[in-house]
């Protein structure tokens, strides 16, 4: 979520490989550019005809070699959970900025995915990590990933993207925490941002887009 300053007039880095982490300030190297939307779109891979989860379980219940390694396989299913729909449902619960000695800012996420006005300062040159919790609900969902793309005064200033992975449908929230990352500092670091955050899956299908507005400050903003 954070723009690199020295990113702004270089040419885009090369991509880094899925599951990477996200980039950190210190190093220029782990950026990860990637197109401001559907990045992925032209490599969908087609793995033949859907099957709901509640149809992959029932088949071959009477296996119990195969049932133990279905289980094995996709964890603990809620069957609650579970529906006839192929597609998975993903529900993004709440987002957090959780900097050392300071209370997480808890981020509201509004049903249209557009925060009015600004969403959230961070103070220049400090240590923070974005954390996130999600439910997975009707059937699994693969490729989970995140992306994000900052711009400042109408140029693209950062752009990476991180590999979650898959999950199966539960009641309990999974949550996911991303690597400490550094905001950067200075005069020309300091000012308002424009920003782009997706959950997107495999089959490109995105679950949420959030389009928001921050600062870099000296100082945090007062709560």
């Amino acid at each position: 979520m954070k723009p690199d300053e020295n990113e702004a007039g270089k040419e885009p880095a090369e991509e880094k490989k899925e599951g990477e982490s996200l980039p950190r300030h210190a190093s220029e190297s782990s950026v990860a550019p990637t197109e401001d939307d559907d990045d992925d779109e032209g490599t969908k891979l087609e793995l033949g005809p859907k099957c709901s989860l509640k149809d992959q379980l029932e088949k071959d219940k009477d296996d119990e070699s195969l049932r133990r390694w279905k289980e094995q396989l996709l964890g603990s299913v809620d069957m609650e959970n579970v529906g006839e729909t192929l597609e998975p449902e993903v529900k993004v619960l709440s987002l957090s900025i959780i900097s050392p000695g300071r209370d997480d800012i808890v981020l509201p996420i509004p049903e249209d995915g557009n925060p009015k006005g600004l969403w959230f300062t961070l103070k220049e040159g400090s240590h923070y990590r974005l954390k996130f919790a999600f439910q997975v609900s009707n059937n699994i969902v693969s490729g989970f990933k995140y992306t994000n793309t900052v711009w400042k005064t109408g140029m693209k200033v950062d752009s990476a993207k991180e590999m979650l992975g898959t999950f199966s449908p539960q009641a309990e929230p999974y949550t996911h925490e991303m690597p400490e990352e550094t905001t950067p500092s200075g005069m020309f670091a300091r000012g308002q941002y424009s920003a782009k955050s997706r959950f997107v899956d495999d089959d490109n299908k995105c679950h949420l887009e959030i389009n928001y507005t921050f600062d870099i400050r000296k100082e945090w903003a007062s709560p």
